[in-house]
């Protein structure tokens, strides 16, 4: 990642004139308020500066509503509201109490940390998705999920997910649902 900082143009005078530090990381300019998390060179994870979890990580909402604000403090404006309790988010930032979140389609923004939880959640993505006895395409079929339905997840092979939800449960292709990483193995 580069970062320079403008020295001229319209962008830096317009800078000067409201009284904002500009700078550019990868070309697109950033306000000096902009928290840019640093990349660990060492090959493994980047951490949260606040929590030293994992950053991309997965979490739920904990009740049945989240504004999602454009910064992280309740004086930033709402730009989304997740209305679904469970709904599986993805963290992709933190600042102090506040975590930078999207959803399955990339909507999202600054939620307060109290209104998640880490219990692990995902989102069915295609219709009527067959959960299987075992992890096996030819194991018997044991119920069937809808395109939407929000389910507890639980143990993740490298290509199969077990779940949970409505009573029911089973294993599908970890294709079918979001809510986890292609590559991520849960016990």
């Amino acid at each position: 990642m580069r970062i320079r900082t403008l020295l001229g143009g319209g962008a830096a005078v317009l800078a000067a004139s409201v009284g904002l530090a500009l700078a550019q990381v990868d070309g697109v300019p950033q306000s000096a308020d902009a928290r840019i998390i640093r990349v660990q060179d060492d090959g493994g994870p980047t951490r949260g500066p606040v929590t030293n979890l994992p950053v991309p990580r997965y979490v739920s909402l904990k009740g049945s509503e989240g504004n999602a604000r454009r910064g992280p403090s309740l004086s930033h404006r709402i730009d989304w509201v997740f209305r679904h309790a469970g709904m599986p988010l993805r963290v992709v930032a933190e600042f102090g109490h506040w975590r930078r979140v999207e959803d399955k389609d990339g909507a999202g923004g600054w939620i307060h940390y109290a209104l998640l939880s880490g219990v692990r959640t995902a989102l069915v993505t295609q219709d009527m998705v067959e959960l299987r006895s075992r992890p096996h395409p030819d194991a018997d079929i044991v119920a069937r999920a809808e395109m939407g339905a929000i389910v507890r997840l639980g143990e993740c092979q490298p290509d199969w997910c077990r779940i949970s939800g409505g009573g029911q449960r089973g294993w599908v292709p970890k294709s079918a649902i979001w809510g986890v990483d292609p590559d991520e193995v849960r016990d």
